[in-house]
């Protein structure tokens, strides 16, 4: 099915930083913060085991479990088996070290065969309380968590997680599938592939206004031709560009921080935030189905629903152009 036409509006509610991503937050903020996104009309959740080993699942079902099922659109991930037993070194997760340290102590298994794709979806039901999923994506199986051994990975998923989940859309129990990456090279090997076909993928923090050069390239093109949607994942960039620090989970370099300093300059010029340029440049291509912000404060949820509806005037998107901020191949507002 075409991620257009399943999710219910352009912006959905990232749910990784309702793991403790960063720092421990109290379960109250986390618990307001969804009831503020649903009271304010989101209908799209995006979450994963992954994501302080089962606690944003935990926190997320506490809300939408109360909820009716059938109005609003719910996606997680397969590749993590949250454990009952308690991890007692610590995990290893390539270059993501240390970003969930405050969530849950349990051990995860990181698989993505056939067996703990079942494993992992049932695991997640039952943390979210509901009946079932809507989306599953196939979660990390890339470089920036294997390193080079992200091919054997992606092999195991394409034999074991993209069977199983064809199988789950095909029998009606899912309504699409596809992969949740931070990294474009294997959803470029997805989309060669003749079989099995995913309805669309989840890209974190390769399409926003700091970095979308390397999905311009290949990738999107790709999908455009294919008709295959986009949900953009961390149009922030970790944050950067929503007054934070943190770029690609870490702390950001200087040169990140020169480029965020001249986009800040250029929207103080037009009178607008940095945050509607962000996710309306993200929104842009014709691939882009939603994008999914993550928030911890009810605050944030409200600036960003403003940042989408902002009217950002035509002149701030041939600015950007004009001061080479973009790659000419990205498409923006306004044809710019």
């Amino acid at each position: 099915m075409s991620l257009k036409n399943l999710l219910p509006g352009r912006i959905g509610f990232g749910t990784a930083p309702l793991g403790n991503m960063f720092r421990a937050i109290p379960d109250d903020e986390a618990r307001a913060t969804v009831e503020a996104a649903w009271d304010q009309g989101i209908r799209y959740y995006d979450t994963a085991p992954f994501y302080g080993a089962g606690l944003a699942e935990e926190r997320l079902g506490q809300v939408l479990s109360g909820k009716p099922r059938d109005a609003y659109v719910l996606s997680t991930k397969v590749g993590r088996v949250i454990l009952d037993e308690i991890e007692t070194d610590v995990p290893d997760f390539g270059e993501k070290g240390g970003l969930f340290e405050h969530g849950n102590p349990n051990k995860i298994l990181h698989e993505w065969t056939a067996d703990a794709t079942e494993r992992s979806i049932e695991g997640s039901l039952k943390r979210l309380g509901v009946d079932r999923l809507d989306i599953v994506w196939v979660h990390d199986i890339a470089q920036d968590f294997h390193g080079d051994a992200w091919i054997q990975k992606f092999e195991e998923a394409r034999t074991g997680a993209f069977r199983v989940l064809s199988r789950l859309r095909d029998e009606g129990v899912i309504k699409a599938w596809g992969l949740g990456v931070n990294k474009t090279e294997p959803i470029e090997l997805t989309l060669a592939l003749d079989e099995p076909r995913p309805d669309g993928f989840l890209l974190a923090g390769r399409y926003t206004l700091l970095d979308h050069e390397h999905a311009l390239q290949r990738l999107l093109p790709m999908a455009q031709e294919q008709g295959v949607d986009m949900v953009v994942g961390g149009p922030y960039s970790s944050g950067i560009l929503a007054g934070g620090s943190h770029f690609e989970y870490q702390q950001a370099p200087p040169e990140i921080i020169e480029k965020v300093s001249r986009l800040k300059a250029l929207v103080d010029k037009h009178g607008i935030s940095i945050k509607a340029a962000a996710l309306q440049f993200s929104l842009a291509h014709p691939v882009s189905a939603a994008v999914i912000p993550g928030a911890t404060r009810p605050s944030r949820i409200a600036e960003d629903l403003s940042a989408l509806n902002e009217t950002v005037p035509a002149a701030f998107w041939h600015d950007l152009r004009a001061a080479d901020l973009v790659s000419p191949a990205a498409p923006l507002p306004d044809a710019a």
